[in-house]
């Protein structure tokens, strides 16, 4: 099983009239979950859900795509809310307003944390708002670093600047996470924030030396490049498509990516990861750039199934 610790959240997404907004499930570890779902992939999800409408609205979404909940408590309190401006062309990104102010997954502790997660668990994943947002922030890191080297950690940091106080203080707290974590995915946007002008070849050896198997890099419709440590490197590109809009691309694909990883057993070990060569890497990227394109042929957060692949 992957586990996917973090946020789930009510994204308000444009109706196509422009008048109003639609109520949708989101937030990135959920959409991570449901993806992995959705390729079932056996996966569990590690939250605070609300009793209100938006937190059951989020709890049957997750279950009706397979997703576990044995690890999420229902709370009195209110649900995350997000309002989403989309992009105007395929290479802008959506941008997020985010309503997260005594909502009961960021009120989350180290005290709501599991004493022990179950053997069956390989994975853990985290990133986005859920390692911004405190106490939430520090109770999660605390899961990371406590299971770092126990189980395959799995990290997508997904930036929002809007949510971010000091950008050197994230950097460094960045870099703690990499120091613990397996598998990196980041955007070239979230790389331009982090590390501006720096081109992500110059970082990989450091990043590397911390611990690191697995780095891929997200380029929009330019597709993705994944490194391994024994300095293989596999670019892929994505299909050329009609995009409808760009909501859960990055999640979609990183789903598809760990459920490859997933299925093809090289989430069982470290040695495995790293050691998994340019062709198991070339076919990862390739199935999770056209889950990707599916997913932006669709409105919202809306990764596919496995027998759409």
């Amino acid at each position: 099983m992957i586990l996917c610790c973090g946020e789930a959240l009510i994204d308000f997404i444009p109706t196509k009239d422009g008048n109003g907004y639609r109520p949708c499930p989101g937030g990135s570890i959920l959409n991570i979950a449901v993806g992995l779902g959705r390729m079932e992939v056996p996966v569990g999800f590690l939250s605070r859900l609300s009793t209100d409408i938006f937190g059951s609205q989020l709890a049957d979404h997750l279950s009706s795509n397979g997703v576990d909940l044995r690890l999420c408590p229902r709370l009195d309190g209110q649900t995350t809310l997000a309002f989403v401006k989309l992009g105007k062309g395929e290479n802008e990104e959506p941008q997020y307003a985010f309503y997260a102010e005594g909502a009961v997954d960021r009120k989350m502790t180290v005290n709501d944390l599991p004493d022990k997660l179950d053997d069956f668990i390989q994975a853990l994943h985290f990133g986005s708002i859920s390692l911004l947002l405190e106490p939430g922030a520090s109770a999660l890191e605390h899961l990371m670093m406590r299971e770092s080297r126990k189980k395959i950690l799995s990290l997508d940091p997904n930036v929002r600047p809007g949510l971010i106080a000091d950008q050197m203080r994230f950097q460094q707290r960045f870099e703690k996470w990499l120091a613990a974590v397996d598998i990196l995915r980041l955007s070239e946007v979230d790389l331009a924030y982090l590390y501006p002008r720096i081109h992500i070849e110059q970082l990989l050896a450091g990043w590397f030396d911390m611990g690191l198997s697995l780095v891929i890099l997200t380029r929009g419709e330019e597709g993705a490049v994944g490194y391994l440590p024994d300095g293989n490197k596999v670019e892929q590109d994505a299909p050329r498509i009609n995009v409808v809009d760009t909501v859960g691309a990055g999640d979609t694909f990183f789903s598809a990516a760990l459920a490859y990883l997933f299925d093809h057993g090289l989430l069982a070990d470290r040695s495995r990861i790293a050691g998994m060569g340019e062709e198991h890497l070339s076919r990862c990227l390739e199935y999770a750039v056209k889950a990707a394109a599916i997913n932006c042929t669709r409105e919202g957060a809306n990764p596919p199934y496995k027998h759409e692949m």
